[in-house]
Parts: structure tokens; sequence; C-alpha cells
């Protein structure tokens, strides 16, 4: 069942005051996932102008740090001083909890959705014209596909990717597992570079032009094409 969601809804937002009370202070650090800075640029100044409708004008100042979701929470458990975690993934969550007791047991349930606000699922972009002919996840495992997503142990970006993909073949075994252990064998070996974080794996392959295919949110591989809409790259669903 779990990966089942999980193909169907790959990301899952996690919001969390750190702090148990009201927050008084007129300055915010939100620490969130790699991929999300535009997202957040583009909330924060409504949230800020509603903020001093409601405050009696106080002024508050809204910081953004990013970088892989695991990464960032570690930066938590060791000292970084973040307000608010925005994270893609419930384990970067209850981490800052079990291990540094930063937020309360009932973090999750005390917001509405069990803090999770919106959901995407997994996307791929191709070069121009895709021309390796890219269209579902077994396209992915052929010998002359190169692949860039990030790294799966500081990346939530990436434990999606390597999520949908084990639940694409799983689902297209028939639930057999040796069949689905070799298709990631293949799947993984593929991969030309692993970035740290989502943003990074963008600058590969959109910048640095490696790759054939850049595995990211569905909602992240549309900016990334409307951003380097000159190199005309596609996206394709699977």
């Amino acid at each position: 069942m779990a990966v089942n969601l999980l193909k169907k809804n790959s990301l899952v937002l996690v919001a969390s005051l750190l702090l148990a009370g009201h927050v008084q202070a007129t300055e915010l650090l939100n620490s969130s996932y790699d991929v999300s800075r535009e997202l957040f640029a583009a909330l924060n100044p409504p949230f800020e102008q509603q903020w001093a409708k409601d405050n009696g004008g106080d002024k508050l100042t809204i910081k953004q740090s990013h970088a892989g979701s695991s990464k960032q929470a570690l930066a938590i458990l060791q000292g970084l001083k973040a307000d608010v975690v925005t994270y893609n993934q419930v384990t970067d969550v209850q981490i800052l909890h079990d291990k540094g007791k930063l937020i309360p047991a009932d973090w999750q349930s005390r917001l509405p959705n069990n803090s999770s606000p919106f959901y995407s699922t997994m996307g791929f972009l191709v070069r121009k014209g895709n021309p390796k002919n890219i269209h579902d996840w077994n396209d992915l495992v052929r010998s002359d596909v190169k692949l860039i997503f990030p790294n799966p142990k500081t990346s939530g970006n990436a434990r999606y990717t390597y999520l949908a993909a084990w639940g694409a073949a799983d689902k297209a075994d028939g639930g057999d597992k040796a069949k689905t252990e070799q298709f990631m064998t293949q799947f993984l070996k593929n991969v030309e570079v692993f970035d740290t974080g989502g943003r990074g794996a963008t600058t590969t392959f959109a910048e640095r032009g490696l790759g054939d295919v850049l595995i990211s949110f569905e909602s992240e591989v549309n900016n990334i094409r409307k951003q380097y809409e000159a190199q005309g790259f596609e996206v394709v669903i699977p």
C-alpha cells in the first residue's frame, strides 16, 4: 500500500513548526528541500503581508535555507537554528523529534492533512525531440540511456525516485522480487551522476549537458522546462 501511494503521489511536503509555542520573532528561517526555492519565494511575500495585517503592522521577514531534505534535517540536529521545516518526506521531520526532541511527538496530527499540504508525482525531463524515445520506467534501464537524479542518501527527491522506480518494476514484474531487484540494479547502474540534491542534478543535466533523462518531481521538471526554454526540453510523465 505504501508503494502504491508513493507511485501515484510521490511528493509529500511535510511542514512543522520547530517551536511549540507562538512565534514572536519578526524573522523566520524556513529550512526546506532543494527544489522548493521558487515555490517559497512566491509564497513568502503574501504570507508576510498577511502577517502584518494580522499583527498590528509587525514586519515579518522570512529567510530560506535549501539543500537535500536529509542534509537539512542533519544540519538542524547539528545546530542550525530554523523556525520552520518544510521537507518532502516524513522521516526527515520525524528525526527532529526522535533525535533532538525539537518538535512534539504529535507534529503530524496537529496540523491539517497530517501536515502534508500537497502532493506531486515523479516526472522525466528529456532532451529536445526525445531522441532516446523515453516514455516509461522500462526505457530507463536500456544500456543506451544515462540517468540524472540526486543521491538517495542525501535527497528526499531521490528516495521518491527510487521508490517510484521500484513500484513500477514490481507492478510490471507481477511482484517477482528477483526481477524487480534486477531492474533496480540496472536502473542505478545507468545513473551518470549522483548529486547531493535536486538542484545540483538540474545543473548537471541542463547546464553541463550530462545524461539523457533527468528524474524529479512533476512540478520541478515543468519548472526546468520553462526555465531552460531555449533548450527545448520535453516533459514525460510515466
